[in-house]
């Protein structure tokens, strides 16, 4: 069995830790994703409640990325990690116990969010760090594979858990189960022993002088420039079609939900043949193939709108899943080998501020 594991999984002890605790806290992620809104009903809310709990999980996640990113290069990342493990895990905790009392109110779910969201902004960055301390530079981009192909699996499974969950235990349970893969997510992370890197900056005290000199790093490289700029484009004007005016264009046009679900089920099975693929597919400029990838990817409201069967719109789709997917796997490998140990989580702060921080516009 053990020699059907990728062989970074195989060969790296430290990241085969740091690999299953973070996977499993991933798939509660994605069944919170599916049960939040569901506990916001359970207890009198409506689809405005629903917005307001679901922005004040993700907008601290802007607010507080770039912070994120001066702390992971400032401290050992797997600390930093872990304290926001245990923060999300308690939040998590502590909304499963309203919800399951009975007690729960939106403004507690609310306030509850900032704190998840805020800890989630600590981790990202630190873990876009981390992982290059883990692995040799030749696993590298099999080791973000590796964690992307977790994710995009959870799109795929995520929802089915969720619903066995939810149905079974309520959304307070499933919420529980979350709180559950935060801890063993935490107990992964307090095994690591990844070696201590030289922080070249980390006596400078002020705040805006480390973000600032993070900045410096994306400023001097054009690549990054160009790149952050073609995440935030595909973030604020690609995904937008997807989420908002593609359930729309399938309700009047495409056959409603059902039809809705087999294009979204598609694209995250392409997601995972991406990943899969750039396991093994190791492009001289992989920049190049991101860039490619992004560009299919642009294409996905063409797609949704172009009037074609349902079969055919899946089928397309699932071919978008898979670039995007590879291109982001491409474009974070890149970015942890040519960006400097000492401001890789600053430099990654800064993505994340410009796609993910981007969502809410």
């Amino acid at each position: 069995m053990r020699r059907l594991l990728p062989a970074v999984l195989r060969e790296e002890p430290q990241f085969r830790l740091l690999f299953w605790g973070h996977a499993l806290s991933m798939i509660g992620d994605r069944i919170t994703f599916i049960a939040l809104p569901f506990a916001v009903l359970s207890i009198g809310g409506g689809a405005g409640e629903v917005g307001i709990v679901i922005a004040a999980t993700t907008l601290p996640f802007a607010a507080f990325s770039l912070l994120g990113g001066v702390w992971a290069d400032r401290l050992p990342r797997h600390r930093v990690m872990l304290v926001s493990d245990l923060v999300r895990m308690v939040s998590q905790a502590v909304a499963a116990a309203l919800l399951l009392s009975g007690s729960a109110e939106v403004w507690q779910l609310a306030a509850l969010g900032v704190v998840f969201g805020t800890a989630d902004a600590f981790f990202s960055p630190a873990l876009t760090g981390l992982i290059p301390a883990l692995v040799a530079p030749e696993r590298l981009q099999e080791a973000n594979a590796l964690r992307a192909l977790v994710m995009s699996s959870g799109m795929v499974s995520g929802p089915a858990i969720a619903g066995v969950l939810v149905a079974v235990l309520g959304p307070g349970g499933a919420i529980a189960v979350d709180a559950v893969t935060f801890a063993a997510s935490a107990v992964a992370l307090s095994r690591l022993r990844p070696v201590a890197p030289e922080r070249l900056d980390a006596q400078e005290p002020r705040f805006l002088a480390q973000l600032s000199a993070g900045f410096r790093e994306i400023r001097a490289r054009r690549w990054v420039q160009g790149f952050l700029i073609v995440l935030f484009a595909y973030h604020v004007v690609v995904l937008p079609a997807i989420f908002v005016l593609g359930p729309v264009l399938a309700e009047k046009e495409l056959g409603g939900v059902a039809a809705w679900a087999v294009i979204t089920a598609a694209f995250g099975i392409g997601s995972i043949a991406g990943d899969l693929l750039i396991l093994r597919f190791k492009p001289s400029r992989p920049l190049l193939w991101a860039g490619i990838g992004f560009t299919l990817a642009s294409t996905q409201a063409l797609i949704i709108g172009s009037g074609l069967p349902v079969a055919a719109i899946a089928a397309l789709e699932a071919l978008t899943g898979m670039a995007v997917s590879a291109g982001f796997g491409l474009w974070e490998t890149t970015l942890q080998e040519q960006i400097p140990e000492h401001a890789i989580s600053r430099v990654s702060s800064y993505d994340y501020l410009v796609s993910v921080g981007a969502m809410p516009i």
